[in-house]
């Protein structure tokens, strides 16, 4: 009953106010100035929720900002002198100019969205993988660990060679098995050494 009670003595208010503002012998309030009577220094949480943070203080230095009317003096001379200039310029030019304006703009619009495109299609070029990770991971196993190399040796490798001396077949023949591989900056007619016997090149006969 307390709630009815309130809630019909609000909705009473509220139907005379409506009978009061819509009387003939009211005025419009938006012709009425609005005068400050409180100006305070300190900080007002009031104007602050009113004015979502905007207005901290309402004090003699915020008032003539909020509550004006007409715009700035200068600002005032500026649209004047804009109207003036305006009204000099025949239709013709007008059109004219605003063709020539919205050419441009559109010019400019298209660069835009240009360059959006070239550097999206860019960005996707970049990030587009160029290799494969398993091949690329096979080969760094096969060059650190020789994992997947196969042991055999390439045919030919194993050349013989002709020597004088009757115990040197013997030791060539155990020795085949080594690969021999040249090094570099050594002079060209030096002959290879294997396990103490110096070899003749291929094609020569041994020397006793």
């Amino acid at each position: 009953p307390s709630v009815l009670d309130s809630f019909a003595l609000l909705s009473g208010q509220l139907n005379t106010l409506n009978k009061v503002l819509k009387h003939e012998k009211t005025p419009l309030l938006r012709n009425q100035v609005i005068i400050p009577l409180v100006l305070s220094p300190d900080r007002d949480e009031e104007i602050m929720r009113q004015t979502e943070g905007r207005v901290p203080v309402f004090s003699h230095e915020v008032v003539p900002d909020h509550l004006r009317t007409k715009p700035d003096p200068e600002v005032e001379e500026q649209e004047k002198q804009l109207i003036t200039d305006a009204a000099r310029i025949s239709p013709d030019a007008a059109q004219k100019q605003i063709q020539s304006l919205n050419k441009m703009c559109s010019n400019l619009l298209e660069k835009i969205s240009k360059e959006e495109r070239e550097s999206e299609s860019g960005g996707l070029r970049q990030n587009k993988q160029t290799f494969n990770p398993a091949d690329t991971n096979a080969l760094v196993a096969a060059v650190a660990f020789g994992k997947g190399l196969s042991n055999r040796r390439p045919p030919g490798s194993g050349a013989s060679v002709q020597s004088g001396q009757p115990g040197a077949g013997a030791i060539i023949a155990g020795a085949s098995g080594i690969q021999q591989v040249p090094m570099t900056g050594a002079p060209a007619q030096q002959q290879p050494m294997l396990a103490g016997v110096q070899m003749a090149p291929a094609g020569q006969p041994g020397k006793e």
